[in-house]
């Protein structure tokens, strides 16, 4: 065994035991953390699932400063030095990132746990989750982008790129040509639909022909729940290009349509009263109270197109709404007004005169 290894093995030795015992007693001690604060505090609270994403990164950071300490007193060889101080940068700037990224992810859970999107009236908080998802994801990258720049720096050979990367902030530096343009462009309409939000998270929107939600808001994508649970995936750049359908910009109230067809004798006032009541007393929670009307809004040589409009408070309770809209002046149709359903008339020449010869029901 030479000079240098003799003299590298007991502080390597300590580093090397400095770096087990901080680990285990991590490892020991989180899970007795957690487990008080869940006492305290109570399961699944803030400050649990707060120290379940800063433990880790917390613990591996406490592991390293000892590392420094116990190095600092127990110096290694000169040879050794100047690795040593390449593998600590490098270790600091990763536990670093991660830190930093696990507590920008605790400010993103609080702002969840601040605004809550299961009420009624949950228009501030779409918009407060929108930017807070947004921006979060922002940083996120930009955080590991530095990171990544910092240890590119740390060697000779791969300093001027990890300058490059902290110069551009990660983009100009990284992607070239056609691409760069096309990713930045995307970057740049993440932030201006955090800024101006034209969509927020649980957004009702129409898109493509297609009726749903907005579920998630990337930096480059968004993410529609359809009606149907197929997820529609489109860049950021989409919804500042493309014109959409909104129904949640402004509030989640809405209207919603019924069409009906009737025979020319059809007592539209007895229809329309049918439709009050019905509303009333019998939809319940679906209709919001602001609006029950029925208009006669088309007529036809054979029927009148009559249109029955009701409001409700969401997109949801309105499609409910004007599906038993339906079925209920259907069923009143049928058993207490049968002659207002549709009727074929024919009529029969014979001779030069003509007389009507009878009412049929018109085909479907």
């Amino acid at each position: 065994m030479t000079p240098l290894q003799n003299d590298a093995l007991a502080p390597l030795g300590a580093l090397a035991a400095t770096m087990l015992c901080g680990l285990l007693a991590h490892v020991l001690a989180h899970p007795l953390a957690l487990r008080a604060v869940r006492r305290v505090a109570g399961p699944g609270s803030f400050p649990e699932l707060a120290l379940s994403r800063l433990g880790s990164p917390g613990g591996c950071a406490a592991t390293l400063l000892l590392m420094q300490i116990v190095r600092a007193a127990w110096p290694l060889p000169e040879a050794l030095r100047p690795l040593a101080d390449k593998v600590f940068a490098l270790a600091w700037t990763g536990v670093l990132a991660w830190l930093v990224i696990s507590f920008i992810g605790v400010l993103g859970l609080w702002m969840q746990r601040s605004y809550d999107l299961g009420a009624q009236d949950n228009l501030h908080a779409r918009r407060m989750l929108t930017k807070a998802k947004l921006f979060q994801r922002l940083l996120n990258v930009l955080v590991a982008l530095l990171a990544l720049a910092s240890a590119l720096m740390v060697f000779e050979a791969t300093r001027g790129i990890g300058a490059s990367l902290l110069a551009s902030a990660g983009i100009a530096g990284a992607v070239a040509g056609f691409s760069a343009q096309r990713l930045l462009g995307a970057i740049i309409a993440g932030v201006q639909i955090a800024v101006t939000q034209p969509i927020r998270l649980d957004d009702v929107v129409v898109v493509e022909g297609e009726w749903g939600r907005i579920e998630e808001i990337d930096i480059t994508f968004v993410v529609v729940r359809l009606w149907d649970e197929r997820r529609l995936v489109l860049p950021t750049t989409y919804f500042l290009e493309r014109p959409i359908q909104n129904w949640t910009r402004s509030s989640a109230e809405i209207l919603g349509t019924a069409f009906l067809h009737v025979d020319h004798r059809a007592d539209v006032g007895r229809i329309r009263a049918e439709l009050e009541r019905f509303c009333r007393e019998e939809a319940g929670d679906l209709w919001d109270g602001r609006v029950c009307v029925l208009q006669v809004t088309g007529c036809t040589p054979e029927t009148l197109e009559l249109r029955a409009l009701v409001s409700a408070a969401d997109a949801a309770a309105c499609w409910d709404l004007r599906c038993q809209v339906r079925e209920a002046l259907a069923a009143f149709l049928r058993d207490e007004l049968p002659e207002a359903l549709p009727r074929l008339r024919v009529a029969q020449a014979r001779g030069e005169s003509q007389r009507e010869v009878g009412d049929a029901p018109a085909r479907p």
